[in-house]
């Protein structure tokens, strides 16, 4: 049995199938096998990879209807036969060293459950300015810690970049169908139980962001699908280490009260707002009084969820909550 499967998810990608393929073909780590499942594809996608099975026993085509990505994905985990689960999409690029560097990384760590790696922007900056902002955060998170702390910000890890090994599917599921990201679920929920993930920091992929990218035009990723399906998993952690302490949102503005409402679903009442803007402080919002920094309860009065998005705010709430006594994860959370 191989030691590594590489998932290949792929629905009409004749451009740019071949690069993918054959960036795994130049792996230094030989021991793989590659499980290219298409999704219904019309444009020549099926033809090239049934040639390309052809030509290489490691590689297996599974074709079905186009039953979408998450059945895809499903699919090709299932028929997996490494321990080691590694994803690629159709339009990115390992490097040559990827897969070697990741299986040594998981052997190194016996603790550690997924490993993903850095990843390089392969889009126009000038253009997807926005995309190449997220790679560069992206990047910045390594440890578990900084992964674990900024989950609930965006999600952590570029998909295409993991490996993990299969048993956490068999015991804690894959990835679940609905109004979301598949993928950030997926990463909120093995969090969740307890899984530990990091970064081997080395750029090993390259992400390119295609105008036809599923996060570009579907609306299981759209802004309002990420803060509805991070809500419950924000709920739960506060159960876990807020215990009885009130819960504040840090900012006060429309954009920001739109996003914390998600909580109330999952019985989490927000106490009061904290912000900055003078105009603001003072105020009642919904029936929730506005207060500046100065007016928040110490530490042990209150857990903190910072869920302001505009660029820079969260260094500012992290320094001020940091002067004020409080730690991150234990009296504080940023979620946007």
């Amino acid at each position: 049995m191989p030691a590594v499967s590489v998932i290949l998810p792929v629905r009409n990608a004749a451009v740019t199938i071949g690069r993918a393929v054959a960036s795994v073909q130049a792996q230094t780590f030989r021991d793989w096998e590659l499980v290219a499942v298409d999704d219904g594809s019309d444009d020549g996608t099926r033809a090239w990879l049934e040639r390309a099975a052809r030509d290489d026993a490691r590689i297996r085509l599974l074709a079905q209807p186009a039953h979408g990505l998450v059945p895809a994905l499903n699919a090709g985990l299932a028929a997996a036969r490494g321990d080691l689960i590694a994803r690629l999409d159709a339009d990115d690029e390992c490097h040559p060293e990827r897969l070697a560097i990741q299986v040594d990384y998981l052997a190194a760590h016996p603790a550690v459950g997924l490993v993903s790696c850095l990843v390089g922007f392969g889009g126009d900056r000038s253009v997807q300015a926005g995309y190449a902002l997220h790679v560069e955060w992206l990047n910045a998170l390594v440890t578990p810690e900084q992964i674990a702390l900024n989950r609930f910000v965006e999600s952590p890890l570029a998909h295409p970049s993991v490996m993990f090994r299969r048993e956490l599917v068999a015991g804690l599921g894959g990835y679940r169908a609905g109004d979301f990201p598949e993928d950030y679920e997926l990463w909120l929920r093995w969090l969740d139980a307890g899984v530990v993930m990091a970064k081997v920091p080395r750029e090993l992929l390259t992400w390119h962001d295609a105008p036809g990218r599923l996060s570009r035009v579907d609306p299981r990723y759209s802004p309002e699908a990420f803060f509805s399906v991070k809500a419950g998993f924000v709920a739960r952690e506060l159960q876990r280490v807020g215990g009885a302490r009130p819960v504040w949102v840090w900012g006060a503005g429309r954009p920001t009260r739109k996003r914390a409402a998600h909580l109330g679903a999952h019985g989490v009442m927000v106490a009061g707002y904290v912000d900055i803007d003078p105009r603001k402080t003072g105020r009642a919002v919904g029936g929730v009084r506005v207060t500046a920094p100065a007016g928040l309860p110490p530490p042990d009065g209150a857990y903190v969820l910072g869920y302001v998005a505009s660029r820079g705010a969260r260094e500012l709430i992290r320094a001020e909550l940091g002067r004020r006594g409080y730690a991150e994860g234990r009296d504080f959370l940023m979620c946007a």
